[in-house]
């Protein structure tokens, strides 16, 4: 069964080598998931079968609003929740719900529905290109983040940084899930804007990006928006 929130509840939740994005991939797929959810663990599942495409770059963002239910995420963020809200708006949509799956920044679907994702998915990947953006990151960590405008695009782009743990496996004692140990891939740590861009000129700039976990950049018209550029650095 699918776990939504009306608009009622809503109102109560206070590569070291450059990859570029071209038409055909990455596609970026964005489960809204919870380990306090019992309809999650198949949507997880199919995720994982995404994180090691080359053509799709596949997120997990665990939101906040099921932990009341028994079991806190330890992954949830309500930046996540925040984020899944906008894409809501963004469809005039008077819900949210998990296993929620949003394909690009605008195809939105229930997260096991592995036929519609694949549909949507080859869409995007056909789909005309619309922004170069090539990556490459040093030995301190930093990030070289290279954007050339190639079609039409919106005035008022972010430039948003993602890191995620490529794999967690979690023992879920409590809850819906109570007893299941269930892997989550590509779970989603930070997502930070780091600038604006309107695509006048080419976009050069730098961002921090230290450690060992991957780093993927979005280029997204708004935070809510279709995502009209993405590329991930290992």
């Amino acid at each position: 069964m699918i776990k939504r929130l009306t608009a009622a509840a809503l109102a109560s939740l206070t590569l070291a080598s450059a990859t570029p994005a071209l038409a055909g991939g990455p596609v970026v797929v964005e489960l809204f998931t919870s380990q306090g959810c019992s309809s999650c663990p198949p949507a997880d599942a199919i995720l994982g079968e995404l994180a090691d495409r080359e053509d799709v770059i596949a997120l997990s963002l665990h939101v906040d609003y099921w932990d009341y239910l028994g079991w806190v995420d330890e992954f949830a963020d309500p930046a996540h929740t925040a984020r899944q809200r906008g894409y809501a708006r963004a469809a005039k949509s008077t819900m949210i719900y998990t296993p929620q799956m949003v394909i690009g920044g605008t195809d939105q679907i229930v997260g096991t529905k592995a036929m519609q994702l694949a549909k949507f998915i080859d869409q995007h990947k056909n789909a005309p290109e619309m922004v170069s953006l090539k990556l490459s990151r040093d030995g301190s960590g930093v990030l070289q983040i290279s954007a050339r405008r190639i079609g039409d695009l919106p005035s008022d782009m972010l430039v948003q940084v993602v890191r995620y743990m490529r794999e967690r496996v979690v023992s879920i004692r409590s809850g819906e899930n109570a007893g299941k140990d269930v892997t989550y891939h590509n779970v989603v740590e930070s997502m930070v804007s780091v600038g604006d861009w309107n695509g006048d000129a080419d976009l050069n700039m730098q961002a921090d990006a230290p450690g060992d976990h991957p780093a993927v950049v979005l280029i997204q018209d708004g935070s809510s928006g279709p995502i009209l550029a993405a590329a991930r650095i290992e």
